[in-house]
């Protein structure tokens, strides 16, 4: 149609007629006199939209897949936030196993030397005090904790207490030049001062000049008068290095403790003391030795070698 003043004429009026027939049909409501046409063509077009509809929906469907997307994305999200935090909670669950098996040794080694214990989780190391190798733990005088008391872990002897506050308390470890404990060799009476060296060997000197030792010997705490500040009976360590007797008064030893005094978690301060000395009822048992492979060798001589006798003929 070409643009004329009677087309644009004929467009006014059939927006005008449209205008007025939607007036109609809203006023009309159910009633509406326009409803009938509504109908017939709703039969007419209704199969034309159906056919429209199926041929569009695989593409709505893909619309709709990529709108639904951004929710899965989220719910992945989740589920990966989900299995973070069920590996922190495993995380979380392998250190207190750790922890169970630390308290597990601890008792058993309480339980061995009857030793009444309070258990505590060191909290820090060092101490304002200056003490280079202390430790600090969550019990104080409020647990009943006092200066001196022996404190030990499910591997032997960890130190002494030296500052109680009311709810913490320092203990000086094994491990301090300053620290020094009577020491007994296993299965034996032979008497000595054990001495720490940081995180060298513990320095022990002999009362006995001449005594028998070996690498491999063990120790215990011998124990202090009124049990403090050492409790009797506690592991202390392995012999690994024994100086030569000189003759001298004493004879030195250098002893591995059994402590790992970098790694200390779980710890207890023994609060009462055995009856009776334990002696080396608490040392753990002794490895057995690996036995040596025996190697057979056997010689197959050589077809080809010549015999004596023959060789003697022959000549």
């Amino acid at each position: 149609m070409r643009d004329t003043r009677e087309s644009r004429l004929l467009l006014v009026l059939l927006i005008a007629v449209a205008f007025a027939l939607i007036t109609v049909d809203i006023r009309g409501g159910e009633d509406s006199p326009v409803d009938g046409a509504r109908q017939g063509a709703a039969t007419v077009f209704g199969p034309i939209e159906s056919g429209v509809s199926a041929a569009v929906d695989p593409v709505g469907n893909a619309v709709s897949a990529i709108r639904d997307s951004g929710d899965r994305h989220d719910r992945l999200a989740t589920l990966e936030e989900e299995n973070a935090a069920l590996k922190a909670r495993l995380g979380s669950d392998d250190r207190s196993r750790s922890r169970l098996k630390q308290l597990d040794k601890m008792l058993k080694i309480a339980g061995q030397g009857q030793y009444g214990i309070k258990g505590a989780q060191v909290i820090a190391i060092g101490a304002a005090q200056g003490f280079s190798w202390t430790i600090t733990v969550d019990v104080g005088a409020n647990d009943g904790i006092k200066r001196d008391m022996t404190v030990l872990n499910g591997e032997g002897l960890v130190g002494r207490v030296t500052t109680v506050g009311p709810n913490t308390a320092t203990v000086l470890l094994a491990s301090d030049p300053d620290f020094t404990v009577g020491t007994r060799m296993e299965s034996g009476d032979e008497l000595g001062f054990a001495s720490g060296q940081g995180d060298r060997p513990l320095r022990v000197e002999l009362l006995n000049g001449k005594a028998e030792v070996k690498k491999g010997d063990r120790l215990v705490t011998f124990g202090s008068q009124a049990d403090r500040p050492f409790v009797p009976g506690v592991p202390v360590g392995v012999v690994s290095r024994v100086d030569p007797s000189g003759g001298g008064l004493t004879r030195t030893l250098y002893v591995t403790p059994y402590v790992g005094f970098t790694k200390l978690d779980i710890v207890g301060v023994v609060v009462e003391a055995p009856k009776k000395d334990p002696r080396d009822t608490v040392l753990p048992p002794k490895p057995k030795p690996t036995p040596r492979p025996t190697v057979t060798v056997t010689v197959t001589p050589s077809p080809e070698a010549p015999v004596d006798g023959q060789n003697q003929q022959e000549q």
